[in-house]
């Protein structure tokens, strides 16, 4: 399928590893002029052959944003697609959201839902002015499960998926669209990092490795019962991107083994 993408600009905030690097691939594979914007510098471990723009900056930081964007909108000629991919979570096990402090909440609200506010921002006015382009934005399953393992992280990304919808309908008028993509389980450090906080709640003989402890999480929550690949993510953001989804906006489109079903 021609997804007729090349030579579109792109840009993948936190795309510098795990989901968000996988997306940034796909686009430079589809022939898309792709630029990402990440924490730290980690080009080096691009292959040869995909060209990819790197700017280092913080999206907690709205005036780091703004200047990325003012900088791709020039080298990229231009910005057409837009992927958030950025996120965090507290670092600590919340269930119950007791064991959490106030303390562990503002800088999880800083990334996910103000950097998702400072993309829009950010990036709107120049699709607005073009009359085309899309917005992307990644959520999670926790966010439309409730998910206690981490109160911070899944209501953060539950803000994702309403504000989502909110520009879906404020950029229709611009033929701009917005969608959500939500992970179920994927190898990514923000995976593990959940798996290493709930671990410490747990006496010494009742500790699990990752591997374990994933394969029995799989098993339990995914009809599938198999872990998702970054690579999927990679293949329908770039279709949603494409002219074949120019129906498709205000969704929450979830790639999780069939975690979440809705009718």
């Amino acid at each position: 399928m021609d997804l007729q993408l090349t030579n579109q600009g792109v840009v993948v905030l936190g795309g510098g590893s795990g989901i968000g690097r996988a997306i940034a691939a796909a686009f430079a594979e589809e022939g898309a002029c792709v630029g990402v914007f990440d924490r730290s510098l980690r080009c080096s471990k691009w292959p040869a052959e995909l060209e990819v723009e790197y700017v280092v900056g913080d999206i907690a930081d709205s005036e780091s944003v703004q200047s990325a964007a003012r900088q791709f909108e020039e080298t990229l000629g231009g910005v057409r697609h837009v992927i958030c991919a950025a996120g965090i979570g507290s670092g600590k096990f919340g269930f119950p959201f007791w064991n959490l402090e106030p303390a562990d909440w503002p800088r999880v609200l800083e990334v996910n839902v103000m950097g998702m506010v400072h993309t829009a921002h950010a990036f709107a006015p120049g699709l607005r002015a073009a009359g085309e382009g899309t917005f992307l934005f990644l959520t999670s399953v926790a966010a439309q499960t409730g998910s206690p393992t981490d109160p911070p992280y899944s209501a953060t990304k539950a803000a994702v998926i309403n504000f989502m919808q909110v520009m879906a309908k404020d950029l229709a008028p611009f033929n701009v669209r917005a969608n959500c993509l939500s992970p179920g389980m994927v190898k990514t450090p923000l995976n593990e990092s959940v798996w290493a906080a709930g671990q410490e709640q747990l006496p010494e003989d009742e500790r699990q490795s990752y591997e374990e402890w994933a394969a029995a999480k799989i098993k339990t929550i995914a009809p599938l019962g198999r872990w998702q690949q970054p690579s999927e993510f990679g293949a329908m953001a770039a279709y949603l991107a494409s002219p074949h989804a120019c129906n498709i906006t205000g969704q929450t489109i979830n790639i999780d083994g069939g975690q979440v079903m809705h009718a």
